[in-house]
C-alpha cells in the first residue's frame, strides 16, 4: 500500500513504543534484485512461448499472457525502487540530508506495483473461475470463449488501471509537499483517506479470495463424486487450481493481513504496541512475499501447459476442457 517506501526509521504509537526497521532498506534491495532477475527471465520466458503458439488460443492461454504482462509492469519498476532504496540507504548510513525522489517517480513506482499486484490478483481469478465453468458447468461453453476470454481480460484491465491510479491519486490529495513516497498515518489530517484507501485495497483482496475459494470447493466437491477413471482426466485442472491457491494465499494474504494491523495501529483505531511493532517489523517482509508472485506466476503456466495448448474439441473459439 502507500506506506511501503518508508522514510522514518522508527515509529511511536506511545513514548516508549519504538522499533528499529533501518535494515529495510539494504533488505529490500537484495530481494528486489533477486525478484527482477528470476521475474525478467521467467515472465520473458512465457510471454516468448506465447507469441510463437498457434493461433489456437484457449481461455487458460489467454488469462495466462495477461497475468504475464501484469507481472512485467512490476519487473520494470524493480529497477527504480532498487534506485531508491540504494539511496536511502546510503543517506541513511551517511547521516545525511533525506533523500527524496519527487513526486513524478512516486506516482510511477506506485502506478505500476499496483498495477502488477491487483493484476495478479484478478487473473489468478479469472483462471480458477475458468476451471470452475470447465468442470462444474461444462455444457456453459460460451462463458469460456476467447473471445469472451479477451473481453473479460479488457474489462479486468480497466479496473485495475482504475484503482492503480485512484490509489497514488490519494497519496497526492493529502500530501502537499513531495518530501517522501509515502503517507503519514501518523498525521491526522491523513487519517481519512488512508483509511478509504486501506478499504479500498483490502475489497480488492478479500472479494476475489472469497470467489477463488467458492471455485475451489465446488471443482472439489464435484471431483469427489466423479468415478476414478473420470477424475484421472482433470488431475491437471487440480494441479492447477492448487497452484493458483498457493500463490494467491502465500503471496498475498500476509502482506494484506500485516497492513491491516499496520495501519490500524497507525491511526490509533487499535491501540497496541506489541502489534504496531511487529506489524512495522515485518512490513518490508510480507511486501517482498508479495511481490515474488511475478516470480511464481510462470509455474502456473508450466503446470497448466496442456491447458493452455490442447485444441478445442468443439469450435476452435472455445476453452479447453
Amino acid at each position: 500500500m502507500i506506506m511501503d517506501l518508508q522514510n522514518t526509521t522508527y515509529i511511536s504509537i506511545q513514548a516508549n513504543c519504538t522499533v528499529d526497521t533501518s535494515y529495510r532498506f539494504t533488505y529490500y534491495k537484495i530481494s528486489y534484485s533477486v525478484i527482477f532477475i528470476f521475474g525478467v527471465v521467467s515472465n520473458a520466458t512465457v510471454l516468448r512461448r506465447f507469441c510463437r503458439m498457434p493461433q489456437t488460443y484457449t481461455s487458460t492461454a489467454i488469462y495466462m499472457a495477461n497475468l504475464a504482462a501484469a507481472d512485467i509492469f512490476f519487473v520494470n519498476s524493480l529497477p527504480l525502487r532498487i534506485y531508491y532504496y540504494h539511496n536511502k540507504a546510503a543517506t541513511t548510513s551517511n547521516h545525511t540530508n533525506d533523500w527524496s525522489p519527487g513526486g513524478a517517480f512516486c506516482q510511477l513506482t506506485f502506478t505500476l506495483k499496483y498495477i502488477s499486484l491487483y493484476g495478479g490478483i484478478f487473473f489468478l481469478v479469472c483462471i480458477g473461475v475458468d476451471r470452475y465453468f470447465a468442470v462444474v458447468h461444462p455444457l456453459h461453453q460460451h462463458l469460456r470463449k476467447v473471445r469472451t476470454a479477451r473481453m473479460r481480460s479488457f474489462g479486468i484491465w480497466c479496473l485495475v488501471l482504475a484503482l492503480s491510479l485512484t490509489l497514488p491519486f490519494l497519496y497526492s490529495a493529502a500530501s502537499r509537499w513531495n518530501k517522501s513516497c509515502l503517507l503519514d498515518p501518523s498525521s491526522k489530517r491523513h487519517h481519512t483517506i488512508i483509511l478509504a484507501a486501506l478499504g479500498l485495497v483490502q475489497i480488492a483482496y478479500l472479494l476475489p479470495a472469497l470467489l477463488l475459494l467458492f471455485s475451489y470447493c465446488s471443482i472439489l466437491s464435484v471431483l469427489c463424486r466423479l468415478p476414478h477413471c473420470r477424475k484421472i482426466r482433470h488431475r491437471c485442472t487440480l494441479t492447477v487450481i492448487y497452484w493458483v491457491l498457493v500463490v494467491f494465499f502465500v503471496c498475498f494474504t500476509p502482506y494484506h493481513l500485516n497492513l491491516l494491523g499496520y495501519t490500524l495501529t497507525q491511526v490509533c483505531l487499535v491501540q497496541s504496541c506489541g502489534l504496531a511493532q511487529v506489524t512495522k517489523v515485518l512490513h518490508p517482509v510480507v511486501l517482498s512475499l508479495a511481490s515474488t508472485n511475478c516470480c511464481l506466476n510462470p509455474l502456473i503456466y508450466y503446470f497448466s501447459s496442456s491447458l493452455v495448448h490442447k485444441e478445442p474439441t468443439g469450435s476452435r473459439g472455445s476453452a479447453s476442457q
